[in-house]
């Protein structure tokens, strides 16, 4: 019993990683499932779904490692964060597909929250903006939406969860109803001060209490799994949203440590320590993975299109046929040609918050081709990431702190050197990738092994990590501030049109 399993339950697919003590990975499995969309702005899971192929990776994971179940120390969970679902108590039937933390549909509810003048009350309590990101107005949509859910919910009968809650759920046979920190963090429901739902909140959005999960640190007890998922009991000892675990899995311990995963969107967090901050630079403040003790916080700033702009080259433009091949036709131009792609396809997230802008190419010329375009797409992700980090940095040292002085990267996009050349380029700090890139699974993985005392101490895990590749910058800082300044230029031209 020296193995740890790691659940990844992703917006596209579940994964599951077994690692080593050492965090190397012994075997993986992966299964994509359904997406459904019934309208624009809408997106969906069937909740059976994400339980099943995250079922059937675990004990293909376990088969392709030649391991029983017994072999496991520990299980970790990590998951799509807001995803919102709500299944009977009794039956473990969902009462509607879960709401993806893509879907927009609850925006008009955040409108009506902000007009009662609860944004100040909601950035103070919660770390968050008002928006139908999270899971709070999607819940809120479900009771008043679908027929019967509201009261069944306030007749006990319906339980709220975030997608660790629903697996943890399944896996003990519903004895457990819980969820972490970190998870809870991002419902727009939990008060990071003093750890608890939040009454006053949840009353603002007309949600019953008693479907609430329990809330625990992210390495704690969390039940085990029932044997007949995997042939034997397994404890379940470590959960943690997929961002806040990479976070841990990067071994960002210590203020002002920052990493950043370039996957669909990117997603970029400053370790704060023990110190609650709201950011001046349109940032958001989450609590981070943690053990049992002193409360750990970080600022997060997302991208909502990040590697998702190469699959549009790949299915919109058909400029490629495989993402792969990004690489290739960028470099077969010296740069971008003054060409600068905006992939607002969907808003600007952090630190812009332009839910109403598109997707805009400035500075072409007869002389364009698509291998500027495809150039201009791999940049925009490092243009936005530069974004992220700045304004991370400018919040720190308005509180007296230290700007980040190396970034940690992660996620698919990073395999990209091209695309980590430009980002250190643009910083003007060296970009680090690790030796382990699958950090969001290995977070969770740590967790759990910290839990069972398979490790001492998070020092110890910081001496594990390694680096595989450290990008160091090597365009003058002018010359970097120019191509900023032409990035900022052209988001004004998106917001404006």
């Amino acid at each position: 019993m020296r193995f740890l399993l790691a659940l990844d339950q992703g917006t596209s697919s579940s994964r599951s990683i077994v690692f080593d003590p050492t965090g190397r990975v012994v075997s993986m499995a992966q299964r994509e499932f359904r997406q459904i969309y019934p309208q624009p702005g809408w997106v969906e899971h069937d909740p059976r779904d994400l339980w099943q192929t995250q079922l059937d990776t675990a004990r293909e994971a376990l088969a392709k490692a030649g391991l029983q179940a017994n072999d496991i120390l520990a299980l970790g969970i990590t998951n799509q964060r807001e995803t919102t679902l709500v299944w009977n108590r009794t039956t473990g039937e969902p009462v509607h597909n879960a709401i993806v933390w893509q879907d927009r549909r609850s925006e008009t509810l955040c409108a009506a929250l902000r007009e009662q003048g609860l944004a100040d009350t909601v950035l103070q309590k919660t770390g968050l903006r008002i928006d139908a990101y999270f899971s709070g107005t999607k819940l809120q949509w479900m009771l008043d939406n679908v027929p019967g859910v509201r009261a069944q919910a306030e007749a006990g009968e319906l339980l709220f969860g975030t997608v660790d809650t629903w697996l943890i759920w399944q896996l003990t046979g519903g004895a457990t109803h819980a969820t972490d920190v970190s998870n809870a963090s991002r419902t727009m429901l939990f008060n990071i001060h003093n750890r608890q739902w939040d009454t006053a909140l949840m009353h603002a959005m007309r949600i019953p209490e008693a479907m609430m999960p329990q809330v625990q640190p992210s390495s704690a007890h969390y039940g085990d799994a029932r044997a007949e998922w995997l042939g034997a009991p397994v404890t379940i000892g470590g959960v943690a949203g997929d961002q806040q675990s990479a976070l841990f899995g990067q071994a960002c311990f210590r203020a002002g440590m920052a990493k950043n995963t370039y996957g669909t969107g990117c997603f970029m967090l400053m370790h704060n320590g023990e110190r609650f901050q709201t950011s001046q630079n349109g940032l958001i403040t989450t609590a981070c993975a943690q053990t049992p003790g002193v409360p750990q916080y970080a600022f997060e700033g997302s991208v909502f299109i990040g590697g998702a702009v190469v699959q549009w080259l790949r299915d919109g433009l058909r400029a490629i046929e495989s993402s792969s091949e990004v690489q290739a036709l960028a470099e077969s131009v010296p740069d971008a040609g003054g060409v600068v792609l905006v992939p607002a396809f969907t808003g600007l997230g952090a630190p812009y918050w332009h839910p109403d802008s598109r997707g805009s190419i400035v500075g072409l010329t007869r002389g364009s081709t698509v291998a500027h375009i495809a150039r201009a797409a791999l940049e925009s992700i490092a243009f936005q990431s530069a974004a992220l980090l700045n304004a991370m940095s400018r919040d720190a040292l308005a509180s007296g702190g230290q700007p980040v002085n190396e970034l940690r990267v992660d996620g698919g996009a990073c395999v990209n050197n091209l695309l980590m050349q430009f980002q250190a380029d643009l910083l003007g700090i060296p970009v680090v990738r690790p030796a382990v890139t699958e950090t969001t699974a290995l977070g969770a993985a740590y967790l759990a092994g910290l839990h069972v005392g398979l490790y001492a101490s998070l020092t110890e895990l910081s001496d594990q990590w390694r680096a595989e590749r450290t990008f160091y910058p090597s365009l003058s800082r002018e010359r970097a501030a120019e191509r900023l300044a032409q990035w900022e230029h052209a988001v004004r031209q998106t917001t404006t049109a």
